[in-house]
């Protein structure tokens, strides 16, 4: 493995704590504490920002994945096999491995390894290649949980050594993680795009929402807490009700067709990478968050952390509405 093999891209994503994903499907419901026999089983090279990269890959947009990883990793093998070009940032440890059980229901299970700790300079060498990546990209995508060593600011870092490099040119910034890494994103990093679910929104906020209203009428005045003044667009997911986008000029409410739900690993990521597509391509609101919508919808009908391609996309109606604000 070299340590890098891919430099460019129309939209870099950074993956500070890969995982090799292991999907187990059940033919019936999880029975804790039993002895029970898997259906199937699959490895996926994943983490937020190589899930949203295999997506654009797979759409025939220009992508580059940024990511910590060690020479003799075995994941190596499971992200060439996924055909994603990748920039590698060569460190210590070994990327971790997730375990995900789904059932016939679409009921997920999921247990989640900490990351390799990542020492100060290897945490310097990565803002280095996300600056170096960024060059010429319309978007770069900060996603993921970070690993011990990281530490909670990792990605302001990252988004103020990249302005500070590209000044005008500098591409614009989606953020897609949670808690404490959100948190300093948002109250630091002026974000042109935030991706939380409606839990992660509330947690960011520090409200309840109310159980019984309408989920998109509940976030509506969450997330306008904090557009535009903190970050400049907020796309919510929803799970399955659709997702809301919120920006200075309006908000938008999209509604998912029908589907069979497989596994809902990886689908908002798959949310995040339809928007962005149909942002490059020069759609407006609605569209994008239509798009976002599908690719969501495409990636909870399949196994494991699969990809969707644009064959894999639902065919049902997608309605979009506006909402007031």
């Amino acid at each position: 493995m070299t340590p890098e093999y891919a430099t460019a891209g129309r939209i870099v994503t950074v993956t500070a704590n890969p995982s090799l994903d292991r999907t187990i499907t059940l033919a019936t419901a999880l029975q804790p504490g039993e002895v029970q026999a898997a259906a199937s089983a699959r490895e996926d090279a994943a983490g937020k920002g190589i899930n949203v990269a295999r997506v654009i890959a797979a759409a025939g947009v220009s992508t580059v994945a940024v990511l910590p990883l060690a020479e003799d990793d075995p994941f190596a093998a499971t992200l060439r096999a996924s055909h994603v070009p990748a920039r590698i940032v060569e460190v210590d440890g070994h990327a971790r491995a997730n375990v995900t059980i789904t059932d016939p229901a679409g009921v997920t299970t999921k247990l989640n390894l900490p990351g390799a700790t990542l020492s100060p300079a290897e945490v310097d060498d990565l803002v280095t290649a996300v600056v170096e990546a960024s060059a010429g990209a319309d978007w770069l995508v900060l996603a993921g949980s970070l690993p011990p060593g990281a530490g909670e600011r990792f990605y302001v870092e990252a988004i103020q050594a990249v302005r500070a490099r590209w000044g005008a040119d500098a591409p614009r910034i989606a953020v897609d993680t949670s808690g404490a890494a959100l948190r300093a994103v948002v109250a630091e990093g002026s974000p042109d795009l935030i991706k939380p679910n409606d839990e992660e929104l509330a947690e960011l906020v520090g409200v309840a929402l109310d159980p019984g209203a309408d989920l998109a009428a509940a976030v509506l005045p969450v997330a306008r807490a904090l557009v535009p003044g903190k970050v400049a667009a907020a796309l919510v997911t929803l799970g399955a009700d659709g997702a809301v986008l919120v920006d200075a000029d309006g908000a938008w409410q999209a509604s998912p067709p029908r589907i069979r739900v497989v596994s809902t690993v990886g689908a908002g990521d798959s949310s995040l990478a339809g928007y962005l597509l149909a942002d490059v391509a020069g759609d407006g609101p609605g569209d994008r968050l239509r798009r976002s919508v599908r690719y969501g919808a495409a990636a909870a009908s399949l196994p494991g952390t699969q990809a969707p391609t644009p064959d894999d996309l639902p065919a049902g109606e997608v309605v979009v509405r506006q909402l007031n604000t």
